[in-house]
């Protein structure tokens, strides 16, 4: 799923194409895209594009009359940029808004239609898209400490919760937890001060690093759908189990669950332990090894 630097990058490409440009049509090729009825999708021919903003993992374009339109483009929802009134991509293609000078185009290469768009009116309405999670780049150390420790979680839990902190996913947490030398399983409630003001700046550092990484990257180019991911080559341990830490050179390691994986590296975040996954641990018994040696 898309996260912060990737939906910013998105905020940035897009802004430069359709801002202050009129909406000359909405082509619909998905039954499952618009989740909306009330205002009318049709709202929105005619209104120029004042705005393009992110909202947790969503992005929003702001339109004139205080019209809304709100993607999410969760797992597999991708975007592009095309010549004006460009045909749909087959089998994928969910639907595209036209505009003068060329077309977005929301695609899905899943076969669970899971990406969404809404058309709101209204700030209230727009809120309720809002999970409501703190924005760290915005927010001090005394708010994000508040957060944290609201609740009892494991710090993978925490930052993945949207309700608690905006923007930031499964491939972003691993990264930001690692920088920080912090466990995916260790408990929030049980950090002290000083492992909370590293958990932060490692969040503010990793969140702005990547962004401003993508943003040269994608610099006068639209970035297509395999450039939006969540195994980049540069990360330091999501999704590259049992490739070298770029810090200690050890393996890194996983834990599995269900359809995704939590990455970490032993040596530099959990003592050299390895931790448990459900599956294999379960399989291995008293064979699971608890240490690297």
């Amino acid at each position: 799923m898309p996260e912060l630097p990737d939906v910013e990058l998105y905020c940035g490409t897009i802004a430069e194409r359709v801002l202050g440009e009129p909406v000359e049509k909405l082509r619909l090729a998905s039954a499952f895209l618009l989740r909306s009825v009330d205002p009318p999708a049709s709202e929105v021919i005619g209104r120029r594009v004042t705005a393009v903003r992110r909202l947790g993992k969503r992005l929003v374009l702001a339109l004139e009359d205080d019209l809304f339109l709100v993607f999410h483009l969760m797992i597999a929802g991708r975007f592009r940029w095309e010549a004006r009134g460009a045909e749909l991509p087959a089998r994928i293609g969910l639907g595209a808004l036209d505009f003068p000078n060329g077309s977005l185009i929301v695609t899905e290469a899943s076969k669970k239609k899971r990406a969404s768009l809404h058309v709101v009116r209204g700030a209230e309405a727009l809120a309720e898209h809002d999970p409501g999670g703190l924005e760290v780049l915005e927010s001090d150390l005394a708010a994000f400490a508040r957060a944290l420790r609201e609740e009892n979680h494991t710090l993978k839990r925490a930052l993945t919760d949207p309700r608690r902190f905006s923007g930031i996913g499964n491939a972003y947490s691993d990264e930001i937890l690692h920088a920080a030398r912090l466990s995916p399983i260790q408990q929030t409630k049980k950090l002290d001060d000083e492992e909370v003001a590293r958990l932060y700046r490692a969040t503010r550092e990793t969140l702005v690093g990547w962004t401003e990484r993508l943003r040269e990257e994608f610099a006068g180019r639209f970035p297509g759908a395999g450039d939006v991911t969540a195994f980049r080559p540069d990360f330091a341990v999501h999704g590259r189990y049992r490739q070298p830490c770029p810090v200690c050179g050890d393996p890194v390691q996983r834990i599995r669950y269900a359809d995704s994986e939590t990455n970490y590296c032993a040596t530099c975040q959990t003592g050299g332990r390895v931790l448990r996954d459900r599956a294999l641990s379960r399989l291995l018994k008293d064979d699971w090894p608890d240490s690297l040696s």
